[in-house]
């Protein structure tokens, strides 16, 4: 059974994620309705398990809005390294618009979104992610700040390859309503460089001081992965680090707690 055609069953709609360009709020309280348990199970078996198979692009310009075999092409072979366009369904929505923009940063492409030429080249002889902690354990996150990309190892195997949207770095300072009662909230909205482990998580909508975080995984006090509706392609949130909501869906039931997490780099605007 080919593997759009099992992934296709389970996963979620293309329009889960909706990015934009800009926005500093961590998410959203509209939880999308997503058959969660089949998604990750989906996802879990049939991503980047083995060396990707050769491939022959179809070289049509492809947008968001594109419809046909070759955008099925593309979600097939996004999946097949490591990346998570949501449903393949020859469909190109959101969600495969995430998976290209992080393809094309590694790749050392501008994250246009459009898939020309250039970018069904590297298609056929695709780069894998710059390793950042070449001695780190065979399963572990790295998160590029640089590129704003994660990637997920799973027994020193590429897994999953998401674009993100870090910590803005602009300082704030916000008025929230917390544990019943008024308070103001400063900081520098900066995603810390370091050495860290996943601690806790919460399934769904989790109610932080400063927004709703989707499925968050802790992994540095109060920074996580989590899901969010904007996603842009430059840091833009507290501090956390933003993925798109079916990325956000499938993480979980690939990373478990107690795993390093290792971030490093620096957004240059």
């Amino acid at each position: 059974m080919e593997v759009g055609r099992r992934l296709g069953v389970a996963a979620l709609m293309a329009g889960a994620v909706l990015l934009s360009s800009s926005g500093a709020a961590d998410a959203v309280s509209a939880a999308p309705a997503v058959p969660v348990a089949a998604v990750k199970a989906a996802f879990a078996a049939e991503t980047a398990t083995a060396e990707p198979a050769p491939f022959t692009a179809p070289g049509k310009t492809l947008r968001v809005g594109a419809k046909g075999v070759a955008v099925k092409a593309l979600q097939t072979r996004l999946t097949e390294l490591g990346y998570h366009p949501g449903r393949i369904d020859g469909r190109y929505g959101g969600a495969t618009q995430a998976a290209v923009w992080a393809f094309q940063k590694v790749n050392g492409l501008k994250p246009a979104g459009t898939v020309t030429r250039r970018t069904w080249a590297a298609l056929e002889a695709p780069r894998t992610p710059r390793v950042l902690v070449p001695k780190g354990r065979p399963t572990r996150v790295e998160m590029n700040l640089t590129t704003q990309v994660m990637v997920l190892y799973v027994g020193g195997r590429v897994k999953l390859i998401s674009h993100t949207s870090s910590g803005s770095g602009v300082p704030y300072c916000e008025t929230a309503t917390w544990q019943g009662r008024t308070q103001k909230f400063c900081g520098d909205a900066r995603t810390p460089t370091g050495d860290y482990r996943t601690t806790w998580r919460r399934d769904g909508w989790h109610r932080s001081y400063l927004g709703q975080l989707y499925n968050p995984i802790f992994f540095n006090g109060g920074i996580a992965f989590h899901g969010a509706l904007s996603v842009p392609l430059t840091p833009a949130s507290h501090g956390c680090v933003r993925l798109p909501m079916h990325v956000a869906e499938v993480l979980p039931g690939l990373l478990g707690t107690g795993v390093p997490v290792h971030v490093r780099g620096r957004f240059t605007r």
